[in-house]
């Protein structure tokens, strides 16, 4: 199907697997495996299938560039790149390091520390260096402080990434203080000899979290360095796994430490002491090492060898300044621990309540208080009895003796205070060799212990997995939240990425009085306090707390046995924990009895003194003594983040590769669990979308202009980098400009900054551009003020032009005074030519002329064409012409009264007709009047009816109004409902994400753990399916009709068989809506899963079309499922023909006029298209038919496009099938017809007819 594309589906041990489309579901996504050893078809929702790279056979560095960016296609990039040994890669500016398990040659030597120094992310293949350099760039350039923050799970290579990030910055600047490089570097080694221990796994796993600032003075040269610590695994002192081990330290001194050392410390092999035996016993050793007396072979790591690492530590001790009389005094501490540890109880034979030494312990307690400096009886004492006081101040002091149990956890609460103080003091000697003054700057370190989650989880699991939601949620706010902010108030339209929040599961343990700390804390202060209690008054008040459940609710069967007041389960944003409360209330109890207080106080060992000077003993009470350890903890960590808020962060994001600790072995479903419990497919969303790397115009141009000649350094910042970048003739959609910053693609920054710093001729064409630039642009300001001279010229001639219109007006005006009095007379004149002409006229109906009437006229009219003449010859004065005027006048006035007499006579006759003709009119007057008045009735009769009509109108109209505005608060309230169901659909989801996390973890848990018989109890949660209203109404209409066919059963293929062959009118109906609904929600999936880059993909329908759709969607999201049924059933009938113009999406943003327009034409046989027809501009028809082009058709019903209320979008069938057969369209589908891929419909059956 889809022209072989192929897809990612989700695989339960490979995480993703690459095959092809076999089928579509309504639901889900059927695929069909490549691998030949994947025979079995992989169904799965939609929403985690995944569209494949068209080449997957190559990587990439950035996982940014990646064509589809999903979490399959970053899985597999991480793949390709571990195969060749590259186990760093890019998300954006975070980095994701795969722990290869082995020693990579010439990795982390110091010409790749050169290599990386001063280059710009992304310029060089990705690299633990160019991370860290980049840390360092920008506190130069912002003079913010730095840190770098690496995270993942144990054994994901964290504690070598820290050691490396360290050897950099030492390495790649020069220190103020001489040897200072080296006791930073030595420190790490000395470091992890005290608190890294083999866990099960990971070889060397940091049982404590510690934060290094490396600290810079006004030059940015290293000054100093301070080690900060947090919560010592205490209890690895005691461990209870056979494949673990005790802290280094103690092995390193058995297997490395010189005979002569071994001696004074009476120290023998691991199994002899009771601290180490419990776990495995064996020394990490290398081919070159070997011990004689090795009985139970060895531990092989590529990095670890417990006799060279003891003589690394003792090396590391003097680098760091301790004398070789304080290394003795911590090696007889580290050894008296061992040997308290040997030290057993029996009961007592006097009493059942008591206990006391064995005699095979006598020696070991001798040795111990050699070691330490300890009074032999005292100590004996202390250990079997403790001091109590009746009463407040001044009660009875009395010894209570102490059961064996109580006298094992009272010994081990001794060894665990000695080793802690042994610890505090060994970071403090480290800190005391850092010293430095006057610090300008710092870069933060960060290495904690991962995620952790094992069979048995206690309160040191609580207390690191409470560390890593705080760590995450800051992750989330840094990469996501804040750079979603920052995009917005830059002005910058970046889409939004949804993502989980852990605040509340952050809240179970922070909470006042009610959190888990709070609680515990409360249980400690009762007088008789049970972990019993505290687990079940946690579920009471928790109990409708989601993060929160009882151990049954587990996917393991190995808790379904624990008792719900032994334990709780915390669904932590890694899945779900179950932990163990039987020691809870030891372990948050970080003081000791009164008398081992005093035993430790009064040692006579000076530097036991020193280890505890600073302790203040408390007053023997009728209780245990109470120091919370997950209060402490709780107030470093938020002193922590504290400080982290302060600085710029970096990510580097650790992934451990496999469970076996075996190097290239890939194990891709916990890889991916990883990936996803780290927020890093999130950040890829964001990432991809925004623009990672940024700076401001001001720092852009500190840090550039040195390169640039004095001409161009002196333009204004903002100028400055728009100069630039026009003249670099970069791709506009590969930055913007914000308000104050300007923003880059991924890995397009380190394009700019490579051009920029390129070699000098590069440089002086770059230069040449810029200046080319500023001189367009100074040449558009130039022609910009010449149009302004252009239009001023324009206005100055306009006004001359005027003026010399007002100077023509004023010289008429003089002249018309000097000549208006010729000019009146001879306007006198001439008006009485028209007298003369009437007179003529009057002369020429009287016949005969008795008086010779007519010369007199013509005589007159000679006269006063004599008078006019002689007006305009000669320049007369008024009076002359008034008197000429006036004899003409009388001489004229004579003769018309004498013709005035002669047609006297004429008049009268004229006069009777002219009588007959005005009664004549009167009554065709009077006639018209009727005629008005009737018109007149006739139209009020029409405005009064038009009135009624309005009227009738308007309450037609208010009532439309009424109904719309019931209507739109119909539609408000829809969409409120809708934004509720958005809102509970989003908690579903997250609930749904959770599970399938905890489903992911349980998984990882019970393969860690197959030897325990740790197997999955349930089944992994499913997405919530789609499309489920259109499902159930076909099935209610078949039941409806007897037909119990249950259509999300058929495979595609029998659902375009049962359109081309049933006979049945509702079972094909409910087929086609069913076989369209899949296509919807297909191509719904693809549209999700699309390309970067989306001009030249195909269109199903233009985008008018697929927009009013969505919005028809929308429309009808909440309607009555029936009359949805009815409009459709009522809209199947006959042919419908369309046509739609559609412009390219690649040619949206371009000119109107250099736009090119095709056409879409569409036939549509009832709801749904059965034949399309594409006119693309300069490029061939495309043909498509139902059946065979099912894939590639447009999937919306004909009510959902919209075409029908589109004017002039219909056509008539002759000029469809007309453009059809010009383009072979009839040849296509007979082809697909005679292959028995065309649908039969009524298109198939007319052109089979027809043949």
């Amino acid at each position: 199907m889809d022209d072989g594309a192929k897809v990612w589906a989700p695989h339960p041990v490979h995480g993703f697997v690459i095959g092809l489309i076999k089928d579509i579901g309504s639901d889900t996504i059927s695929v069909q495996p490549l691998d030949s050893g994947l025979k079995d078809v992989i169904t799965a929702p939609y929403d985690r299938v995944f569209p494949s790279e068209l080449d997957c056979n190559t990587d990439v560095a950035d996982n940014c560039a990646l064509m589809f960016l999903n979490e399959a296609t970053l899985l597999h990039n991480l793949h390709l790149r571990y195969l060749k040994d590259s186990i760093y890669t890019y998300v954006a500016n975070i980095l994701i390091a795969v722990n290869p398990y082995f020693d990579i040659p010439n990795l982390y030597s110091k010409s790749m520390i050169k290599q990386y120094n001063g280059k710009s992310l992304g310029s060089l293949p990705p690299h633990l260096f160019a991370i860290t350099d980049k840390a360092v760039r920008d506190m130069k350039l912002t003079g913010m402080n730095q840190s770098i923050v690496v995270s993942g799970e144990s054994g994901a290579g964290k504690t070598e990434s820290n050691k490396y990030i360290i050897l950099y910055l030492t390495e790649s600047h020069s220190t103020a203080v001489s040897g200072l490089a080296q006791r930073i570097v030595d420190a790490n080694p000395l470091l992890e000899a005290f608190g890294n221990a083999k866990t099960v796994r990971n070889n060397n796993s940091s049982r404590f979290g510690k934060f290094i600032e490396v600290h810079f003075n006004t030059k940015f040269e290293v000054i100093g360095a301070h080690v900060s610590h947090y919560l010592l695994e205490k209890s690895r002192l005691k461990p209870t796994n056979s494949k673990e081990r005790n802290y280094h330290i103690f092995y390193r001194l058995c297997a490395g430490a010189p005979e002569n050392i071994k001696k004074q410390l009476f120290l023998q092999t691991p199994d002899k002491f009771e601290y180490l035996k419990h776990g495995t016993t064996k020394y990490f050793l290398s081919a070159e090492t070997k011990i004689k007396s090795l009985k139970h072979g060895c531990l092989n790591d590529p990095i670890l060898d417990d006799v060279t690492d003891y003589k690394r530590m003792e090396a590391a001790m003097k680098g760091v300044g301790l004398s070789p009389e304080e290394i003795m005094d911590i090696f007889k501490v580290v050894a008296g621990v061992l040997h308290l540890g040997n030290v057993t109880f029996d009961v007592s034979k006097g009493t059942e309540d008591g206990s006391e030494i064995s005699s095979s312990s006598a020696s070991s307690v001798k040795t111990v208080c050699e070691l330490l400096g300890f009074n032999q009886e005292e100590l004996a004492k202390c250990l079997i009895s403790r001091v109590m006081q009746s009463g407040k101040a001044k009660g009875t002091i009395y010894m209570v003796p102490l059961k064996v149990d109580q006298a094992g956890n009272a010994r081990d609460a001794l060894a665990k205070a000695i080793y802690a103080r042994l610890f505090d003091y060994i970071v403090q000697r480290i800190n005391k060799c850092f010293t430095f003054e006057n610090s300008a700057h710092y870069i933060g370190v960060l290495d904690i212990a991962g995620f952790e989650y094992f069979q048995e989880n206690g309160f040191e699991q609580l207390c690191i997995n409470y560390c890593n939601e705080k760590l995450q949620q800051f992750f989330t706010a840094r990469t996501l939240r804040q750079e979603q902010d920052l995009y917005a108030k830059e002005g910058l339209t970046v889409q939004e990425v949804a993502f989980t929040d852990n605040q509340d599961c952050i809240d179970l343990f922070e909470n006042k009085k009610e959190g888990i700390i709070d609680l515990l804390n409360e249980e400690m202060r009762l007088p008789k306090p049970s972990f019993t209690h505290f687990t079940l008054e946690l579920h009471g008040r928790q109990s409708e707390h989601f993060r929160l459940a009882i151990p049954r609710k587990s996917r393991l069967t190995v808790y379904k046995s624990m008792r719900d007041e032994e334990g709780f389960l915390i669904r932590h944003f890694a899945g779900a924990v179950c932990y163990s409360t039987e020691n809870f209330l030891e372990k948050n109890n970080d003081a000791l009895h009164a008398s081992l207080e005093a035993i430790v106080s009064e040692s006579k060992a000076p530097f036991m003194q020193k280890l505890f000077a600073d302790y203040t003993m408390s007053a023997p009470s009728g209780k245990l003594n109470f120091i919370s350890v997950g209060s402490k903890f709780r107030t470093q960590l938020n002193e922590l983040m504290a400080k982290l808020e302060k600085t710029s962060c970096n990510f580097v994001r650790c992934v451990k590769p496999n469970s076996h600790m075996a190097k290239h072995e890939f194990e891709g479903a916990s890889i991916l669990s990883q990936l996803q419990c780290a927020g890093v497919v999130s950040v890829l969303k964001v990432m991809e979308s925004g623009f990672p790397s940024r700076t401001s115009f001001h720092d852009l141009y500190s840090m550039y202009k040195s390169y640039l000649p004095p001409a161009l350094a002196r333009l204004h910042p903002r100028m400055f980098c728009k100069a630039l970048f026009r003249a670099l003739g970069l791709n506009e959609n590969d930055f913007q400009f914000g308000d104050t910053k300007v923003f880059f693609r991924p890995g397009k920054f380190a394009v700019f900054d490579e051009i920029i710093k390129s070699d000098p001729d590069n440089l002086a064409k770059l230069v040449s551009k810029v200046k080319r630039w500023l001189i367009c642009a100074k040449w558009k300001k130039a022609q910009y003020g010449v149009w302004e001279v252009l239009k001023l010229r324009n206005k100055i001639r306009y006004r001359l032009q005027a003026r010399i219109k007002i100077q023509s007006v004023a010289r008429m005006f003089l002249a018309k005074k000097v000549y208006r009095p010729r000019y009146k007379g001879l306007t006198k004149a001439k008006a009485l030519r028209t007298t003369i002409e009437q007179a003529k006229q009057i002369v020429s109906t009287l016949k005969p002329d008795p008086k010779n009437l007519l010369g007199a006229t013509n005589q007159l009219e000679k006269d006063l064409n004599d008078l006019i003449v002689k007006i305009k010859t000669t320049n007369i004065s008024a009076k002359e012409i008034d008197r000429l005027h006036t004899a003409l006048f009388n001489k004229i006035s004579e003769t018309i009264t004498a013709i005035k007499s002669s047609k006297k006579a004429a008049e009268e006759e004229q006069r009777m007709k002219k009588i007959q003709q005005q009664m004549e009119i009167e009554r065709k007057q009077r006639e018209e009047l009727e005629r008005k008045r009737k018109q007149g009735e006739e139209e009020h009769k029409k405005r009064l009816e038009m009135e009624a009509q309005r009227k009738k109108e308007e309450l037609r109209r208010r009532q439309l109004e009424e109904e719309e505005k019931k209507k739109q608060q119909e539609l408000e309230e829809i969409k409120r409902q809708y934004a509720k169901e958005a809102e509970l659909q989003a908690i579903r989801d997250a609930i749904l994400e959770q599970e399938r996390r905890d489903h992911e973890l349980a998984k990882r848990l019970a393969n860690d753990f197959e030897q325990n018989q740790a197997v999955l109890a349930s089944t992994p949660p499913t997405t919530t399916p789609q499309l489920k209203r259109g499902q159930v109404e076909i099935n209610r209409r078949l039941e409806s009709s007897g037909k119990q066919n249950d259509l999300a059963k058929f495979s595609y293929a029998e659902l375009r068989d049962t359109i081309n062959n049933s006979c049945d009118i509702e079972l094909l109906s409910a087929c086609k809506e069913e076989l369209h609904r899949r296509l919807k929600v297909y191509h719904q999936w693809k549209s999700r899963n699309s390309q970067k880059n989306r001009a030249n993909q195909p269109q199903r329908a233009p985008n008018e079309i697929v927009r009013n759709a969505a919005i028809e969607e929308d429309r009808k999201q909440f309607s009555s499922a029936l009359s949805v049924l009815k409009q459709d059933a009522g809209s199947q009938q006959g042919q419908r023909f369309f046509r739609v113009p559609f412009i390219r999406p690649c040619d949206v943003h371009l000119d109107p006029k250099q736009r090119q327009k095709g056409w879409w034409f569409a036939h549509f046989d009832g709801q749904f298209v059965v034949r399309q027809l594409e006119l693309h501009p300069n490029k061939q028809p495309v043909l498509l038919v139902a059946g065979k082009d099912d894939l590639r058709m447009c999937e919306l019903s004909m009510d959902e496009t919209g075409l029908t209320r589109k004017k002039g979008a219909e056509i008539f069938e002759r000029e469809f099938d007309s453009v059809w057969a010009h383009y072979g369209g009839d040849q296509y589908l007979m082809d697909a017809v005679r292959r028995g891929l065309a649908r039969q419909t009524y298109a198939t059956y007319k052109l089979q007819t027809s043949f």
